[in-house]
């Protein structure tokens, strides 16, 4: 843990520490010193945005970066340091606990003058109590905080917490930007790769950021194990890159995009309910690296979008996966990514909810919005009741089949359409009968009225 945002690396290791400048990893070397040689970040860092007036001002609270690997959360986070002179202390929340953030906390409160900045690096890993404890002092503002995370901070930080944070995404590194720092990096005498006197294609670079998948530091790391494993003075091509690529089975295609062209197919052939083909690009992507959690997310929406109510286990089953994917791990992982993949691939499928809810928000769009009526409206108070509230209501299971013929909207609308594979064409039949029964219960009290 480094105190001198000067001195902070991405381990939070110090120069001072005795670590040789020269065995730091590149990606270490060439990170940021001031907010302009952030790259990638145009919609956060760019001109007329926020979080630079905010900096410049030096008038900001604590700070919430979300955003995938390699994108920059920990070099802006530095940067910040640095630009507003403020100290650094930098943990990581994997291997923090309760009493080393006790300490940090009493010795900012302690350093008021000295504006301290805690970085906590994979923040969703803290529990409730640890991020709670960070609560009073964030208030007081004896600390400003700021947070990084891989994971959405919706799901994973404390509502208290966040609501006391500007949230701030970040998005993969462009391809060109990062081709753009690896050339930067390969001719950098001083921090980069300048003294192995090497020469690159220009393809080289853009092929590098290609396979990097947006994260800066793989495609640097990428770069180095690529020029030291040449002779000095040496010069690199695509031919290079290629067989480097294969080796270590990593994304690489010069003609594709790689990430999202294969996910749009595993996708697509799951929901052509091909099982070889969704299996085949499922792990030409795990074989690549690809985040198993990412895939593993794309199945629990696909589970709703495509299959439904045909098979509702569906969704057990890919929420399942993730979790195994989130507790597990690779490799062990692949069985449950191609458990889901083939069971998803073969169930029936149906589009009904994704067409039932894109109906009901037109509705709300386009429509006047309906209140509630009030024979469904709470009933539990003397006011509500001398009101009218649930005045009329029809208790269904005192009705055979438990169907009153009750309206439960002012104005009907029809949303749902079910569809007529797997589970849901007995859900289809169900539905049919409920609305006669309805109908006739509806008809046979209108000629009672009468």
């Amino acid at each position: 843990m480094s105190n001198d945002p000067e001195q902070a690396d991405i381990f939070g290791q110090a120069k001072s520490e005795g670590v040789a400048e020269k065995v730091r990893p590149l990606a270490v070397r060439m990170r940021p010193r001031r907010l302009s040689e952030v790259i990638g970040q145009n919609h956060i860092v760019g001109e007329g945005c926020l979080l630079p007036r905010l900096i410049e001002a030096d008038n900001f609270g604590s700070l919430v970066f979300y955003g995938p690997p390699g994108c920059g959360k920990t070099s802006l986070a530095e940067v910040i340091a640095m630009e507003t002179k403020s100290k650094f202390v930098r943990i990581n929340a994997v291997l923090s606990n309760v009493a080393e953030l006790r300490e940090i906390l009493r010795l900012a409160r302690y350093e008021a003058e000295k504006r301290t900045i805690l970085f906590i690096d994979e923040i969703h890993r803290f529990n409730k109590s640890q991020q709670d404890l960070l609560l009073p002092d964030v208030e007081a503002g004896n600390i400003r905080l700021i947070g990084a995370t891989t994971h959405n901070p919706g799901f994973y930080i404390n509502a208290p917490l966040l609501s006391r944070s500007h949230l701030f995404r970040l998005e993969p590194v462009a391809p060109e930007a990062v081709a753009s720092v690896l050339e930067i990096a390969l001719q950098d005498s001083e921090r980069g790769l300048g003294n192995q006197r090497c020469t690159a294609d220009e393809e080289v670079y853009h092929a590098v950021a290609d396979f990097s998948g947006g994260d800066l530091r793989r495609a640097l790391n990428a770069l180095e194990t690529l020029v030291l494993s040449q002779p000095v003075g040496a010069h690199i091509d695509a031919d290079a890159v290629e067989v480097f690529a294969r080796e270590r089975q990593i994304r690489y295609d010069r003609d594709e995009d790689e990430h999202y062209d294969h996910a749009s197919a595993m996708i697509k052939s799951i929901r052509g309910s091909d099982p070889d083909a969704a299996l085949y690009w499922t792990f030409k992507m795990l074989q690549g690296g690809e985040d198993p959690r990412f895939l593993a997310r794309r199945l629990v929406i696909l589970a709703s979008e495509d299959i439904g109510l045909a098979n509702s286990h569906a969704l057990t089953i890919a929420l399942a996966a993730f979790e195994a994917c989130e507790k597990i791990g690779l490799p062990e992982c692949e069985y449950n990514l191609a458990h889901a993949v083939l069971y998803l691939a073969t169930s029936p499928k149906s589009n009904s909810t994704t067409l039932a809810m894109a109906a009901v928000k037109k509705s709300l769009r386009d429509k006047p919005v309906q209140s509630v009526p009030l024979w469904l409206r709470d009933a539990h108070t003397k006011t509500n009741k001398a009101l009218g509230h649930g005045k009329g209501y029809l208790y269904s299971h005192d009705f055979p089949q438990a169907i009153s013929g009750q309206e439960y909207m002012l104005d009907p609308e029809k949303y749902y359409e079910p569809g007529h594979a797997g589970a849901e064409a007995a859900t289809a039949d169900r539905l049919e009968k409920i609305r006669q029964i309805k109908a006739r219960i509806q008809s046979q009290q209108s000629k009672a009225e009468d």
